[in-house]
């Protein structure tokens, strides 16, 4: 849970702030002035620039933070006449104006000799928001390793051409999360970039197992010696890599696939189905020390590889037609813990950030900014402050674009 109390009178803003503070945008103040001007010295000078303020910084990310919850596909159209427009909010800039800052927008604006990072431009800001996890959120012993749903807007796929749908689909990196199960609120972000340079790109990567490997070890590197249980999808599921954790006393429990999984060291009887399949329910077992190989049927054939449960422990999955069916508790356990992410991916993943930049370094500031005001909003929930005034997500949202904007008072109330 949190680590921290909050007052009763804490706005959405005070818990948006636990993770961006000011220091960091005044930060990207600072670096949006310096790009402006470095791009005005080489391509001439734009009489309509005037630097930007922290208030005019805050508003900015308020526009676009707004596209979450109205979904509309640019964020220009707050100031259109069309069905997207806001009025209430889009007196506060001019449109002109917000397009300036759009165009100048930066939190890196030069790039230092030593860097070879192709996310230099947004690395320190993936850094603070790290440390503002971290400090703000104690996680649950059992997490999960996955991507995370990012709703597209169902207008929008509803109503474009499938070139402009295969045009959409092309992210230029992959974006991974340690997320606490308990709660759904995500505890470390790991982005991956596709065109990558070097043996650990993700081209050079691409469909092979040390990708994932190398993925689930970067978001585990500050769980070490916590006996955090750590539930993976096939794709991350492998012998060696549970063994390695299992020494930094990271406990696992992963699905199994023989055609998406490194199956190298599992016994090749486990991974071929029987001639006869068994009754729903029944399971096999192979044990190597603390690892247990699981083989569990229930309308086909479910392989579970785990350090985490005893494979004798009894559990039961409850299914609505055909009432309870026995299985081992690492079974349970792992269903139990999926079924809450994809509740998360149902209720979260739909206020996600519309604004789609070309840049590929604006479209992660944008998806962690999302991922900020989620956490913030789960936060909330579990604060005396929620007792008090019981927004909904939407709601939460509204607030924080409204507090962003300068159109509430976020001083305390008596």
């Amino acid at each position: 849970g949190p680590t921290r109390k909050m007052p009763l009178t804490a706005s959405a803003m005070d818990f948006f702030q636990l993770f961006v503070p000011d220091n960091v945008l005044k930060n990207m103040v600072v670096q949006t002035n310096m790009y402006a001007k470095k791009y005005q010295e080489r391509f001439g000078s734009d009489d309509a620039w005037i630097d930007v303020t922290l208030t005019e910084m805050k508003a900015f990310l308020g526009y676009v933070i707004s596209t979450s919850i109205h979904h509309c596909e640019s964020v220009l159209s707050i100031w259109s006449s069309g069905f997207y427009s806001n009025k209430s909010i889009a007196l506060i800039m001019t449109q002109s104006r917000f397009e300036k800052i759009l165009k100048y927008f930066h939190i890196v604006a030069f790039r230092s000799s030593q860097t070879t990072h192709g996310l230099y431009k947004i690395q320190p800001f993936l850094d603070s928001l790290q440390n503002g996890f971290d400090s703000a959120f104690r996680p649950s012993q059992a997490q999960v390793l996955h991507e995370p749903l990012i709703d597209e807007d169902p207008v929008f796929i509803a109503t474009c051409t499938e070139r402009e749908l295969r045009k959409r689909k092309k992210r230029k990196f992959s974006l991974w999360v340690r997320q606490c199960s308990s709660t759904g609120f995500i505890c470390q972000i790991y982005v991956h970039l596709k065109e990558g340079s070097g043996a650990d790109g993700l081209d050079a990567l691409k469909n092979k197992p040390q990708l994932h490997s190398m993925v689930a070890k970067s978001l585990c590197q500050n769980a070490s010696g916590k006996n955090y249980i750590i539930f993976t999808g096939p794709s991350i599921t492998s012998l060696n890599l549970f063994e390695e954790f299992e020494k930094q006393a990271i406990y696992c429990c992963g699905l199994l696939s023989a055609r998406k999984s490194d199956c190298t060291g599992l016994p090749p009887s486990m991974l071929n189905n029987p001639e006869t399949p068994p009754s729903r329910g029944q399971y096999r077992i192979r044990m190597k020390g603390n690892m247990s190989l699981i083989c569990w049927y229930n309308k086909g054939h479910f392989r579970f590889l785990t350090n985490a449960y005893s494979p004798v422990q009894q559990g039961v999955i409850i299914k609505r037609k055909s009432g309870e069916i026995p299985c081992p508790l690492a079974v349970e356990a792992f269903a139990a813990h999926l079924s809450y992410i994809c509740k998360y991916d149902d209720k979260y993943s739909k206020y996600f950030i519309s604004h789609k930049p070309n840049k590929t370094w604006q479209q992660v500031f944008w998806f962690a900014i999302s991922i900020a005001i989620n956490n913030a909003y789960i936060l909330y929930k579990m604060s005396e402050a929620y007792h008090v005034t019981r927004y909904s997500r939407a709601q939460f949202g509204e607030r924080l674009v409204k507090e962003l904007l300068g159109l509430e008072d976020t001083s305390p109330t008596h």
